[in-house]
């Protein structure tokens, strides 16, 4: 009896550790393909570097947001979403910073808001 328990836990265990694979496996697929998005779409304002120093910003009125900043972590993620989908204007900031909702879709907007707090987090540990 005490083997087929330990054969059971032994069977949980792996089911278990597989699953953590799986999700590790997309976090990290949804992590890419945000730093895409990144790249392709905020990286001329706000810099490869993601520090706010893009290509864009020397004749920008207003300086872009440093996203390596801590103070990213601060923001609520309904607001920083608000922000990626209707620009700006929509939260009383910028309004040289683009709504992208008819670029990005609902999730990829999440996993934008997911990686902007983890490059932030990064970079202030």
């Amino acid at each position: 009896m005490t083997r087929i328990l330990n054969r059971s836990a032994c069977h949980c265990l792996l089911v278990l550790a597989a699953c953590a694979v799986a999700v590790t496996a997309i976090a990290n697929d949804e992590f890419e393909h945000a730093k895409k998005l990144y790249d392709t779409y905020c990286a001329q304002c706000h810099g490869m570097g993601r520090d706010g120093k893009g290509i864009n910003s020397p004749t920008m009125s207003t300086a872009p947001r440093n996203h390596l900043s801590e103070n990213i972590g601060n923001i609520p993620e309904a607001e920083m979403e608000k922000i990626i989908r209707e620009g700006g204007l929509a939260v009383n900031k910028s309004v040289l910073m683009p709504g992208w909702e008819s670029v990005m879709t609902d999730e990829e907007i999440k996993g934008m808001v997911s990686y902007l707090y983890e490059i932030c987090c990064r970079e202030n540990k």
